[in-house]
């Protein structure tokens, strides 16, 4: 890979020749503009709005324009004479642990390689450092006339540097969150977890361009004078949500069928069968049994009322068993007393009888 930059890592009196290579590419399909009436190149001439006439780039200079509109020339020597001490070098400033890092702050991403033999060995050890203190380095560098800021961490054997905005770039999230207060049920938490756990984890390197290769595709069928086939369309929700419950219900709904078909046809997972989804019971029927619960905040526990309610329920029930048990069970009682009561009276007249008799 080509170097765009060559330096040294300032690592306190340590230095490290280093280059520095570009970490991602760009892989976006580009087009030219062109006169739709006989497909000529429309191009772009830099001319002077002075003097209305082409220049060359040798002609062409830097200016900052004013407040008031007017331009101030600034040549190579004015800048070349700032004291930028990272005009060369990536200056390590501080160790700090990766969290610590806003994503907002990521920019362009960098490998950095070392130059030369000599710098094998403070490539290594800042490398291994870097790995058994699991921080990361934060450092400034100058890049294309301009002092950035930027993170060195540690990819697979080689140090990579994220160039960072600095923290006055980054705009503060003001007027964004929806100014309505909105409560969120435990149902439909529930119900956006096991969307989640449907849905899954993915392995990022298996994701590709789907539009880039239909670009590609419709490029070549036009080259190769063919037909080119029209994209399915997909359906449009009108970005309204009528039934937030339905929506999610029906979302774990395509989730699972879908993973259920990715397994027949080979995917991973345990077994072959069809996700089921136990349908939640309707609002409507609910509120007709029973009154509505209260809406329950965002991260607040759940309500041990219900359950109170059923075990005094039970508890009562159980009370009502118990009696109605034992009043049975004296009922049954007295009737055998009266009964063997009974049984004696009639015994003694038989037996008198039999003495008079006799």
């Amino acid at each position: 890979m080509r170097s765009i930059w060559n330096g040294a890592i300032s690592f306190g009196l340590v230095s490290i020749p280093i280059k520095l290579v570009n970490a991602t590419e760009n892989h976006n399909v580009s087009f030219r503009q062109i006169h739709t009436a006989d497909g000529g190149r429309i191009r772009y001439r830099k001319v002077c709005e002075l003097e209305e006439k082409e220049v060359t780039a040798a002609e062409i200079g830097k200016g900052y324009e004013d407040a008031d509109g007017s331009i101030i020339p600034i040549t190579e020597e004015d800048l070349a004479s700032l004291p930028i001490p990272t005009a060369k070098t990536i200056e390590i400033v501080a160790f700090v642990p990766e969290e610590r890092i806003d994503p907002l702050q990521m920019d362009a991403a960098y490998y950095l390689a070392a130059n030369g033999v000599p710098a094998a060995k403070p490539y290594t050890l800042l490398r291994e450092a870097l790995k058994r203190s699991q921080k990361v380095a934060v450092a400034k560098f100058a890049l294309r006339g301009r002092e950035r800021l930027g993170m060195l961490r540690v990819v697979d054997d080689v140090i990579a540097m994220h160039g960072l905005l600095w923290p006055d770039e980054i705009r503060a999230p003001e007027n964004v969150a929806p100014d309505t207060h909105v409560t969120v049920r435990d149902a439909e938490l529930d119900l956006a977890d096991a969307l989640m756990e449907t849905l899954g984890e993915v392995d990022i390197s298996t994701l590709h361009d789907d539009y880039r290769a239909a670009v590609e595709e419709m490029i070549t069928a036009k080259t190769d004078g063919g037909a080119i086939a029209p994209a399915p369309v997909a359906p449009s929700g009108g970005g309204k949500v009528i039934d937030l419950m339905a929506a999610l219900e029906n979302s774990v709904k395509a989730a699972q069928e879908a993973r259920g078909e990715a397994r027949a046809s080979g995917g991973s997972g345990d077994s072959g069968k069809d996700a089921e989804v136990t349908p939640l019971r309707s609002r409507k029927s609910t509120a007709r049994k029973s009154a509505p619960a209260s809406p329950k905040p965002v991260g607040g526990k759940k309500s041990t009322a219900g359950a109170a309610k059923k075990s005094a329920a039970s508890s009562s029930a159980k009370k009502s068993t118990s009696t109605a048990a034992k009043k049975s069970t004296a009922r049954t009682s007295k009737k055998t007393t009266a009964t063997k009561s009974s049984a004696k009276k009639t015994s003694a007249k038989k037996s008198t009888a039999k003495k008079r008799a006799s």
